[in-house]
C-alpha cells in the first residue's frame, strides 16, 4: 500500500499541476468551447449528448491515417483483443504525439489490460494536452479508488462536475466515497 502511495502522489500533483496551467494544446476551439458552455449549463436530460458531441470532436485528429488507427484500436477493444488495440493506439501515438484522444484510448486499453501504471501515466499526458478531458478524468477518479486514494478520487470528482455539473453517476461516487471518508474519520 504505501508502494502505491509513492506511486500515485507524483501524479496526482502532475494531475493538479496540469488543471492548475490549464493550458492543453487540444479543445480550445471556438466549437468545442461552445459546447462546453453549452455543458455547463445542461440539465440531466441534455449532458449525455453533450458530452457525446464533445467527444466526436476530441475523436477527430485532422489526419484520415490518424483517424483510422483510432478507429481499429476502438474495434480491437470492442472485440476484446486489447493486446492488438495497444499496437494500434501506440502506433497512432507514435505518429501523432500531441493527439490527446489517442492517449486516452490506450489508458483504457492499459487498464482493461490490468496494467494501472502505464495507463496513469497515458491519462496524465491526456490531461497535459487536454485538461477538459472529462473522459480521462473519469478513468482517474476510477483507478484512484481502486488505488484506496479516497480523498484524491473526490478531488478529481469534483473537477468533473465543474466542467458537466449533471455527469452521469459522478454525484453518486461523490457520495459512496463521501460515505466511505465519513466512515473512516470515525
Amino acid at each position: 500500500m504505501t508502494k502505491r502511495r509513492s506511486v500515485i502522489n507524483p501524479f496526482v500533483a502532475a494531475f493538479v499541476l496540469a488543471l492548475a496551467c490549464g493550458s492543453g494544446v487540444q479543445a480550445q476551439t471556438a466549437e468545442l468551447d461552445a459546447l462546453f458552455d453549452r455543458l455547463a449549463e445542461a440539465g440531466p436530460d441534455e449532458t449525455s449528448q453533450i458530452q457525446g458531441q464533445i467527444a466526436a470532436q476530441w475523436s477527430r485528429s485532422g489526419s484520415p491515417a490518424m483517424d483510422l488507427l483510432l478507429r481499429r484500436g476502438a474495434d480491437a477493444m470492442e472485440a476484446g483483443e486489447t493486446a492488438l488495440a495497444i499496437q494500434h493506439l501506440s502506433a497512432l501515438i507514435d505518429h501523432a504525439p500531441d493527439f490527446a484522444e489517442g492517449y486516452n484510448e490506450r489508458a483504457t486499453a492499459y487498464y482493461t489490460a490490468g496494467q494501472v501504471g502505464p495507463a496513469l501515466a497515458d491519462i496524465q499526458t491526456t490531461l497535459r494536452l487536454n485538461p477538459r478531458h472529462f473522459g480521462a478524468m473519469s478513468g482517474l477518479a476510477v483507478i484512484l479508488e481502486e488505488l484506496d486514494r479516497p480523498e484524491d478520487a473526490l478531488e478529481v470528482y469534483a473537477r468533473i462536475l465543474e466542467i458537466a455539473p449533471h455527469a452521469e453517476g459522478v454525484t453518486d461516487a461523490m457520495d459512496r466515497l463521501s460515505v466511505k471518508l465519513d466512515g473512516l474519520a470515525l
